[in-house]
C-alpha cells in the first residue's frame, strides 16, 4: 500500500517537474515578479541587483566543485575500491541494498555532505551486483542521506556563526560567535542525528517498490555491458606507460614524487587541528580530500586520471549555480530578505519563532540552494526579530534563542532540498553515467519521506530542549 503512494507520485512528478536548469530560471523570472510586486525597487534595480548576485558566489561555487570531484577521487582509490566492495559482498537483496545505502549514506553525510558522491558510488556499485533492485528508486534512497549533513561536522549555518568576525558580527547584529556547542552539540540536533540514523531506513524499506522494478540494467544506454567493465584507475594509468619506459613516465608514475607534497599536506593539517580543535570549514574540508586523495593515488599519473573521471560531469553545477547566486542577490540587494524578517518579527511569538525560522528556510531554499547564501539573506532581519523577543532575558537565553533558530533554518533548508532539484546534481556524475534517466524520475519517490520528515522536524525545532 505505502509503496504504491510513493509510485503515484513518481509518476506525477516525472510528467510535471522540468530540467534543473528550466527551474533555475523560472524561479527567477518568479523572484523577479515577487521582488517588483512588494518592494519599491524598480525594473532596472532589479536586474541590476540579479547581475551583481551573478558573480557574489563564485568562491563558493568553486568549492562546491571542488568538494565534489576531490571526493568522487577519493572514491575511486584502489583502497577505497576494496572497501565497498568488503561492504558489497554482505548485501545480496534489494531490500537490503536500500537499507544498507540509507545507513551508511547518512553515516557519511554526517561527516561531510560532500561525501553523498561516496555514497552514490557505493550503491552504484550495488545495483551492479544484485538483481531486482529499482534504479530509480535506489537513486532516491541515495539522494535521502544528503540531508543528514545538516546536523553534521560541515553544517554550514552553525559553522558560519562559529567563524570569528562573520557578516552578522560585522554588521553589528551579534556581539559575539556562538560556538557549535550551543547547536551542533545540543539536545535538538542529536535528537536530530538519531532520527536520521533510524527512520530513513526503515522508511525507504517499507515503501520500496515491489513489482516490476526498473533495474539497472534496463537503462543502460549501452546494452552490451561496457558500462560494467570500465577499467579502474590504476589499469587506465598502466595504459599510459611507454614501453620502453620514457623519463618522462618516471615522473608520472613516481611514488617519491608525490609524497613529499603529501607529507607537506598532512603536517599542515595536524597544525591545523592542534592550533584549532575540531573546526571545519570548506576549505579545510577540500584541502583535506585533496591530500588524502593523493596518498591513496599514490602516483601523480593516477590521481591525474581520477580528477580526469571525477570532473567529466559537473557542467551541471558551474553553469547553473551563478543563477541561484542571482536570485541571492536579487533577495539580498532589493530588500526582499530584509521583508522576510520583518515579517516574521510581527507575526512571531516565543512559541512560535522556531517554526517561523523553519518555513523561512524551507520557502527560501526553493529560491537560493546554498545555506551559506540564504542565511545571509535570512539572518539579519530573523536574528533582529529573535533579539526584540527576548528583550529582557539574559544573554544565555537569547543566544539559545539565536541558535534554535538558525538550526531551524538549517533544517527547513536542507528539507526542501528533497523538492529542488539542484542538489541531485552531486550525485548525478556517478548515478546517471551511461544509463537513460532523468532527475524527474527520482524526486517522485521523495515526496513523502519529504512529508513526513517536515512533521517531525517542526516538532523538533519548536519543543526540544537546547540545554539539559
Amino acid at each position: 500500500m505505502m509503496h504504491r503512494f510513493s509510485l503515484v507520485f513518481s509518476k506525477l512528478f516525472r510528467s510535471w517537474v522540468p530540467d534543473a536548469f528550466v527551474f533555475a530560471l523560472s524561479l527567477t523570472i518568479l523572484c523577479v515578479i515577487v521582488v517588483w510586486a512588494v518592494t519599491e525597487a524598480s525594473f532596472l534595480e532589479i536586474i541590476t541587483a540579479w547581475y551583481t548576485g551573478f558573480w557574489d558566489l563564485l568562491e563558493f561555487g568553486m568549492q562546491m566543485v571542488l568538494i565534489l570531484v576531490t571526493g568522487y577521487a577519493i572514491a575511486l582509490s584502489g583502497p577505497f575500491q576494496k572497501l565497498i566492495n568488503r561492504l558489497a559482498q554482505h548485501v545480496h537483496t534489494p531490500i537490503r541494498v536500500y537499507g544498507t545505502v540509507m545507513l551508511v549514506g547518512a553515516i557519511l553525510s554526517f561527516v561531510s555532505w560532500s561525501w553523498v558522491v561516496v555514497t552514490a558510488i557505493f550503491a552504484r556499485q550495488l545495483a551492479e551486483r544484485v538483481n531486482g533492485v529499482d534504479y530509480p528508486y535506489l537513486v532516491a534512497c541515495v539522494y535521502l542521506t544528503f540531508h543528514g549533513w545538516v546536523g553534521g561536522f560541515s553544517s554550514t549555518i552553525p559553522l558560519l556563526l562559529n567563524t570569528p568576525d562573520n557578516f552578522l558580527i560585522q554588521q553589528g547584529i551579534l556581539q559575539e560567535t556562538i560556538p557549535t556547542s550551543s547547536t551542533l552539540l545540543t539536545p535538538l540536533n542529536a535528537a536530530f542525528v538519531v532520527f536520521i540514523l533510524l527512520a530513513p531506513p526503515i522508511l525507504m524499506v517499507l515503501f520500496r517498490p515491489r513489482r516490476n522494478p526498473v533495474t539497472l540494467d534496463s537503462l543502460l544506454l549501452n546494452k552490451g555491458g561496457e558500462n560494467k567493465e570500465e577499467k579502474s584507475v590504476e589499469e587506465e594509468a598502466l595504459k599510459t606507460r611507454n614501453t620502453p619506459p620514457l623519463p618522462s613516465d618516471r615522473f608520472n608514475h613516481s611514488v617519491w614524487l608525490l609524497f613529499p607534497v603529501v607529507g607537506m599536506g598532512f603536517v599542515f593539517l595536524f597544525h591545523h587541528f592542534y592550533q584549532n580543535g575540531f573546526s571545519l570549514d570548506l576549505s579545510i574540508m577540500i584541502f583535506s580530500f585533496l591530500i588524502v586523495g593523493m596518498a591513496l593515488h599514490q602516483t601523480p599519473m593516477r590521481y591525474v586520471l581520477a580528477m580526469k573521471k571525477a570532473s567529466s560531469n559537473v557542467s551541471g553545477i558551474i553553469f547553473q549555480y551563478p543563477f541561484y547566486a542571482g536570485i541571492m542577490g536579487i533577495m539580498l540587494y532589493t530588500g526582499l530578505g530584509d521583508k522576510v524578517g520583518e515579517g516574521l518579527a510581527e507575526l512571531a511569538t516565543i512559541a512560535t519563532y522556531p517554526a517561523y525560522s523553519f518555513f523561512a528556510g524551507a520557502i527560501v531554499n526553493f529560491a537560493i540552494p546554498s545555506a551559506g547564501g540564504e542565511f545571509a539573506v535570512l539572518a539579519p532581519g530573523i536574528v533582529v526579530a529573535i533579539k526584540e523577543l527576548s528583550t529582557g532575558m539574559p544573554d544565555t537565553k537569547q543566544t539559545e534563542m539565536i541558535a534554535r533558530g538558525a538550526m531551524a533554518i538549517a533544517y527547513g533548508e536542507s528539507l526542501t532540498n528533497l523538492l529542488q532539484p539542484f542538489f541531485l546534481l552531486t550525485i548525478t556524475p556517478v548515478m546517471f553515467h551511461g544509463v537513460n534517466i532523468q532527475i524527474r524520475d527520482v524526486l517522485g519517490f521523495l515526496f513523502i519521506p519529504f512529508l513526513i520528515y517536515l512533521v517531525i522536524e517542526l516538532l523538533m525545532v519548536s519543543y526540544l530542549p537546547m540545554q539539559l
